[in-house]
Order: structure tokens, then sequence, then C-alpha cells
């Protein structure tokens, strides 16, 4: 808001009938008036809803209907029994807008209700208190799955939330299972430093090995709990000493990954698919045997990947791609 027009303020205020007023205001510049409370408090505003610009915000979202619904339980909660997930959704996507037209940088982090009951039980707070509901979110900016959002969709939005949540799991639970590997029974090595570290000199490989071109990288380690599957989108350019592009955190996650898979000794495997122009795609694969990283051959390639993984059924070979053998990318071998 604009401030005010003084003059009249400043007139009221100079003794002597209208025309002393006036002749007051000839003799006031008003370059050097003095600024009445009024314009003050509108300037100390605006400078409140500039500073306003640079504080961040975070939204938890809740990502389906089930965690809505348990959320409704709550008589505090915005919505109630006769609102559907859709319409939270169509709100939340609406607030987002509305920080965002504000220049207001937001993080949307995952709120689960279950992880909010125990936050609640562990610290004594009241779970039905949109107090509440605000530290744990704030919780979540720093330690949960959270993005940045930049305008996307909310049907968008969501996926690559839980997407986020499912990576960040991943990475948490392979990082426990190379601290608990522990000692190299031969030389006292820790076990999980040490596969970390075959498998970063075994990422330098695959990108060296794989020359130039787009490159999407894929490890898989069966556990006792779960599939750990790490995922990386690399581009390498014609210069070989020029270290390759990857996206975001990929390269941490993989390595994790792929580094849990040497420490537990297990099966797993390795896929690299290679994409160039005016070429066709090039497909490499590695077998996890006993905590070593070892090369499929083209034939193994091809049965891989033209084979149904949750049937067995044989399927079509995809067209423009050369099935290719791994090479050699893995260092000694394994601690005992």
């Amino acid at each position: 808001m604009p401030p005010r027009n003084t003059t009249r303020n400043t007139a009221g205020n100079s003794r002597g009938n209208s025309t002393g007023s006036t002749r007051a205001n000839s003799r006031t510049d008003s370059s050097t008036r003095t600024p009445t409370a009024a314009t003050a408090r509108t300037s100390g505003s605006d400078r409140r809803r500039r500073l306003r610009r640079e504080v961040p915000g975070t939204v938890g979202l809740l990502t389906d209907a089930g965690d809505f619904a348990a959320m409704r339980d709550y008589r505090s909660f915005v919505f109630d029994h006769r609102d559907e997930y859709p319409d939270y959704l169509d709100d939340v996507e609406g607030l987002l807008r509305s920080l965002a037209g504000q220049g207001i940088h937001t993080t949307v982090a995952l709120f689960d209700p279950e992880e909010y009951a125990d936050y609640c039980t562990e610290h004594g707070l009241d779970p039905d208190t949109a107090e509440t509901r605000t530290l744990f979110t704030a919780e979540l900016a720093g330690n949960g799955a959270a993005l940045p959002y930049t305008g996307q969709p909310i049907e968008e939005l969501v996926p690559l939330l839980v997407d986020e949540a499912v990576r960040q799991a991943t990475w948490e639970y392979a990082t426990g299972l190379l601290a608990e590997a522990g000692t190299c029974a031969d030389c006292g090595e820790d076990i999980g430093h040490a596969s970390f570290e075959r498998a970063t000199a075994a990422l330098r490989r695959l990108m060296a090995g794989a020359g130039p071109g787009r490159h999407h990288l894929v490890c898989s380690v069966p556990t006792e709990a779960e599939q750990l599957v790490a995922v990386l989108h690399a581009e390498t350019g014609p210069d070989p000493e020029a270290p390759p592009r990857i996206d975001g955190r990929g390269g941490l996650d993989f390595v994790t990954v792929l580094a849990a898979g040497l420490a537990l000794g297990g099966s797993g495997g390795l896929v690299l698919r290679t994409t160039t122009e005016d070429h066709r795609d090039r497909v490499h694969g590695w077998r996890l045997d006993r905590g070593r990283l070892t090369v499929l051959s083209a034939a193994a390639v091809f049965n891989a990947y033209c084979t149904d993984a949750d049937t067995g059924e044989p399927v079509a070979p995809e067209p423009g791609v050369e099935y290719c053998p791994g090479y050699e990318v893995d260092g000694p071998g394994p601690h005992r």
C-alpha cells in the first residue's frame, strides 16, 4: 500500500488560518517532510511483506486416501468426514500456488499419520492440535522425504514425493546394513567401509567403460527385509578425463546400494543402458555373486532383458537395442 499524502496533516499542525497553512507548506520541501506515524506503519508493513518472501515454508502432504482418512479422525483437522481426498488435493494445490504467487519458496514434505502419532507419543504432545502438526511438519523439512515446489501439478507432485520417500528409505536401510557388516575376519578392516570404496571405484569404471552418451543404471539387491533398488542417470561427454554428470544425489544412493550388495555377499544384479545419437542403445549386465560383481555374457544379458521377472515367461526383444557382455569393473575379492 503506497504511503498516504501527508500535506493535510502537516497543514493542520501549522498555526494561523488557511493562508498561513499554505505559506507553511510552501516553505516545506516535500522531500524533507517528517513521515507521519501512519506512513511509518505502512513502510514497516511493506518491509515485513518483503521479508516474508525470504522465509521458506513447508507444507505436509498426505499422499493417499487412507492417510487422509486417518487424519480426519482429529477434530482439529480442517477437513471432516464429508470431504474427500480429491477435495484435499485441490485445496493443497491452491495453497501451493498462492504461496508461489507471493514469491515464497515452499518445500512439500510427505506427511505420514503413523509417524506423526509416534512423534507425538515420543515427545508427549497432543496430536489433535494444529500447533503439533506444525512442529512435526517442520521436522519433516529437515529429516523427511521432501521436494521443492516448482509449480508441478498436484497429480505429478504426489508420485514424485512417494518416489523420494522410497529413495530415502532405501538409502537409510542400505546404510544401516553397511554399518552392521562388521569387520574382516582376516585383516580386521571394516567391511562396510571397504565395500563402499569398492562400489565407488566400480562406478568410476562403469562410466569409463560405457563411453560417451546418456546412461541409465539399475542396481538390485535382495535382502531379508526388502528388495533394494537404486537407479542412476548420468551423462558422459567425449572427453574421457571429464567427470560424468550425475543427476542429484543419485551417485550416493547407487553406490550405497551396490556397496550393501557387495558387503552382504548374496545375489543381485546391475544393468547399464547407454543411449547415443545415431546408434542403437547398448545394454550391459553384471551379477552379484558371493561379494563380487561379475560380468554377464551377451546371451545372459539378452535372457535377463527378455524374460518377465514376475512370470518367467519370455518377452520379445526390444527393437533398436544391442545386448552386450559386461566388462571388468570390480576390484580385489571381498573380505570375509
